[in-house]
C-alpha cells in the first residue's frame, strides 16, 4: 500500500531534464493556447514554460511589466499590437529585460520620445534589432538615442529623421547589416557614412526623393558587402545613377526599382556587371521591349522577376526573357494585359521549375493556355489566376501541381465545382484558397476542398450566392483555418458560423458582411470558442447590442467594422466599446459620433482606439455576375 502511494506521488516529468521539456514545448506551435494550457497543469510546468518562452507579442500595454517579469528570458519583444507604448513602458522594458532583449518591434507605436528610446538603447546592450517605422515624431534626437545601440544589426526608421541623424547612426552603429530608410528626407550628405558600413547587406531607400544620380555616385567608394537594394519610387534616378551603382557592388543579389524611371535599354545595360543578381522587381514601371530583352541578356543568374502592373510588357519581350532564364523560380506578370497565350507557351516550356506564378488580370490569355501550366510547371507552390479565363479543364490540369499551397481564383467566372473537385482531390498541401466571386462554385465544391485540404488556413468565398451552412460545416473540420471571408453569402446563418467557431479555434480574421441571416445567436459561440479572433466585419448583418457586447470576452479582438447594424443602439455601442479593452480600431457610422458622449470617445482614444467615422449610405448589394461588365464599360 505504501509503495502504491509513493508511486502515485511521482511526477514522471520530474525525471526529464529541462532541455527535453523545452524540446517538447517547441512542438506546441500549432495553437497559441497550447503552451498556456501546458503552463496551467501544475506549478513546475508554469515555471518551465516561463523559462522556455523567448518571444512575446503582448496584446495590451498595461500588462507589459507583469508579463516581462514572468518571462524573464525574453529576447524578442513584438509590440505591434500595442500602439500606446510610451516612455514609461520603455523605461520598464529597459529595466526588466536589460540583459536578455535582442529585438523589439515598435512599428505600430507612436507615444514614446527620444528619452524612452535612449533608456532602451543604454540599458539593453544586446539589442540587435529595432523597428520604429511609425515613430514619425522622432527627430535627430531620436536618432542620437538609437546610435547608442552599438551592437545594432537591423534598423527600420520612421519618416522624419534627416541626414544628420542617419549619418550619426551610421558612424556609431558599425555592425548594421539591414537598414530601412524608407521615405526619409535624406540626400547624398549621409550616404558616404552609410556606405562605409562594412557589414551592410540590405539597404532600403524606397521613397527617398532626395536621392538622385549624384547621390549614387558615392557608391563607387564603398558598400562592397551590399546584397539587396530597394530604390522603389526614386524618380530622380536614371541610367547614369544605376551605372554608378553597379560599378562597385558586383555582389548585389536583389534589386528593386519599382515605380521608378522607365526601364529602357540604357537602364537595363546598367545591370551588365551584376553577374550575381538573382531578383529584379520593376513593379509599376514602364518597361520597353529593348529594356526587357537586355535584362534577358545580362542577368544570367536571375531566379525572380517581378513585372506587376508594368506598362509595355509584350509577348515578344516576355517570351525572350523566359527562353533565356530557364532557372527562373518566381514570375509576377500581374495586370500585364498585352500578353497572350504566346507568352504562356514560352514561359511554361522554358521555366519548368517555377515555384511561384502570379498573373492576375492577364485578360488576353485564352482558357486553353492554362492547361499548359499544369502540364509543364509541376513544382508550383503559389499560383495567382485572379480575373482570368481559366475553366474546369484548366483547373484539372493545375491539380497536377501537388505542392500547391496558395491558389487564387477570384473572379474566375468559368470554373465550377467539377474543376474545383480536382484541386481538392490532388492538392492536399493547399493552405490558401481565394474563390472571391467565383459564382459557379457551390457547397459541393467547398466540400471537396474541406475533405482534401485538411491544412487549409485561409479561404475566401465572398459573394458565392449558393453557399449555405453546409459549406461551413464542412470547413469546420479544417482546424488550422485562421482567415474566413464569406461576405455577401445570403444563405449562411448563425448555425454555420457556430460550426466554424467550434471547429476552427485558431480563427484570427472573420468577414461576414452582408450575411443578413447571421445574428446574435452566431456571436455567442464566437465569444466562447474564438479566443484568437482579432478582426471582424459585421456590417449589414442582423447582430444587435447583445451580440456585439458578447464579443467583449475575446481579449484578442482589436479591429471591428460595424456599419449599418439596424439593431445597434448608441448605448449598446458604448457598452461594447468600453468592455472590449483591447480594441484599437473601429469603423462605424458617422451618425454615432453625435450620439456618443464626447468624454467616452476621448477615453477610448486615450486608451489607443482609433475611430473611422463613415458617412456611407445603405447600399444594395451588387450582382456578382454584372459588376465586372459594368466596370469594363467604364474603362476606355
Amino acid at each position: 500500500m505504501k509503495k502504491q502511494r509513493c508511486s502515485e506521488k511521482i511526477n514522471l516529468f520530474d525525471l526529464l531534464s529541462e532541455e527535453i521539456v523545452f524540446i517538447i514545448l517547441d512542438c506546441l506551435n500549432t495553437n497559441p493556447f497550447d503552451k498556456k494550457s501546458f503552463s496551467l497543469v501544475c506549478k513546475s510546468f508554469y515555471i518551465t514554460e516561463s523559462k522556455h518562452r523567448k518571444k512575446l507579442k503582448p496584446l495590451r500595454q498595461e500588462h507589459l511589466p507583469a508579463v516581462l517579469i514572468r518571462y524573464s528570458n525574453t529576447t524578442h519583444l513584438d509590440l505591434s499590437l500595442c500602439p500606446r507604448i510610451n516612455d514609461h513602458s520603455l523605461f520598464a522594458i529597459s529595466k526588466i529585460t536589460s540583459f536578455t532583449l535582442q529585438s523589439i518591434d515598435l512599428s505600430r507605436s507612436w507615444g514614446f520620445s527620444s528619452s524612452g528610446l535612449l533608456s532602451l538603447t543604454l540599458s539593453c546592450k544586446n539589442l540587435k534589432e529595432i523597428d520604429i517605422s511609425n515613430a514619425v515624431s522622432l527627430k535627430d534626437a531620436g536618432a542620437a538615442a538609437l546610435a547608442e545601440a552599438k551592437n545594432l544589426e537591423k534598423l527600420w526608421m520612421g519618416r522624419c529623421v534627416g541626414d544628420l541623424g542617419v549619418g550619426l547612426i551610421a558612424v556609431k552603429c558599425k555592425e548594421i547589416r539591414s537598414l530601412d530608410l524608407s521615405y526619409l528626407p535624406i540626400t547624398n550628405k549621409c550616404l558616404p557614412s552609410i556606405l562605409k558600413l562594412q557589414h551592410l547587406e540590405d539597404l532600403i531607400l524606397e521613397g527617398c526623393f532626395g536621392i538622385d544620380d549624384c547621390s549614387l555616385a558615392a557608391l563607387k567608394h564603398g558598400c562592397k558587402s551590399l546584397k539587396a537594394l530597394d530604390m522603389s519610387s526614386c524618380q530622380n534616378i536614371s541610367h547614369l545613377g544605376l551605372s554608378s551603382l553597379t560599378s562597385s557592388i558586383g555582389g548585389l543579389q536583389q534589386l528593386t526599382l519599382a515605380h521608378g524611371s522607365p526601364v529602357t535599354l540604357s537602364i537595363a545595360n546598367g545591370l551588365k556587371k551584376l553577374s550575381m543578381l538573382q531578383s529584379i522587381k520593376l513593379d509599376g514601371s514602364v518597361v520597353t521591349r529593348a529594356g526587357l530583352k537586355a535584362i534577358g541578356d545580362w542577368c544570367v543568374s536571375l531566379k525572380e522577376l517581378s513585372l506587376s502592373k508594368c506598362d509595355g510588357v509584350t509577348d515578344e519581350g516576355l517570351s525572350y526573357v523566359a527562353t533565356k532564364h530557364r532557372d527562373l523560380r518566381k514570375l509576377d506578370i500581374t495586370c500585364c494585359r498585352k500578353i497572350s497565350d504566346v507568352s504562356i507557351t514560352h514561359v511554361t516550356s522554358s521555366c519548368t521549375f517555377l515555384t511561384s506564378l502570379r498573373m492576375e488580370s492577364c485578360t488576353l490569355v485564352p482558357r486553353e493556355a492554362f492547361v499548359l501550366i499544369g502540364q509543364r510547371c509541376r513544382f508550383l507552390e503559389e499560383l495567382d489566376l485572379t480575373d482570368n479565363e481559366i475553366d474546369d479543364e484548366g483547373l484539372k490540369s493545375i491539380s497536377r501541381c501537388s505542392k500547391l499551397s496558395v491558389l487564387k481564383l477570384g473572379i474566375c467566372l468559368n470554373i465550377t465545382d467539377e474543376g474545383l473537385a480536382h484541386v481538392g482531390m490532388c492538392c492536399s498541401k493547399l493552405k490558401e484558397l481565394d474563390l472571391y466571386r467565383c459564382v459557379g462554385i457551390t457547397d459541393s465544391g467547398i466540400l471537396t476542398i474541406a475533405c482534401g485540404c485538411p491544412d487549409l488556413e485561409m479561404i475566401n468565398i465572398a459573394y458565392l450566392k449558393d453557399i449555405t451552412d453546409s459549406s461551413l460545416l464542412s470547413l469546420s473540420k479544417c482546424s488550422r483555418l485562421n482567415t474566413f471571408e464569406s461576405r455577401g453569402c445570403p444563405l449562411i446563418t448563425s448555425l454555420g458560423l457556430a460550426a466554424i467557431a467550434v471547429g476552427c479555434k485558431q480563427l484570427i480574421k472573420l468577414d461576414i458582411k452582408w450575411c443578413h441571416n447571421i445574428n446574435d445567436v452566431g456571436m455567442l459561440p464566437l465569444a466562447h470558442f474564438s479566443q484568437n479572433l482579432r478582426q471582424i466585419n459585421l456590417s449589414y448583418t442582423s447582430v444587435t447590442d447583445v451580440g456585439l457586447l458578447s464579443l467583449a470576452s475575446i481579449s484578442c479582438l482589436q479591429n471591428m467594422t460595424i456599419l449599418h447594424l439596424k439593431g445597434l443602439s448608441p448605448n449598446g455601442l458604448a457598452a461594447a466599446l468600453l468592455a472590449c479593452g483591447g480594441i484599437t480600431k473601429v469603423k462605424v457610422q458617422a451618425a454615432f459620433k453625435q450620439l456618443l458622449p464626447q468624454p467616452l470617445i476621448d477615453h477610448l482614444q486615450a486608451r489607443g482606439c482609433v475611430f473611422q467615422w463613415r458617412n456611407k449610405v445603405f447600399q444594395a448589394e451588387l450582382d456578382p455576375k454584372s459588376w465586372k461588365l459594368l466596370l469594363e464599360d467604364t474603362v476606355p
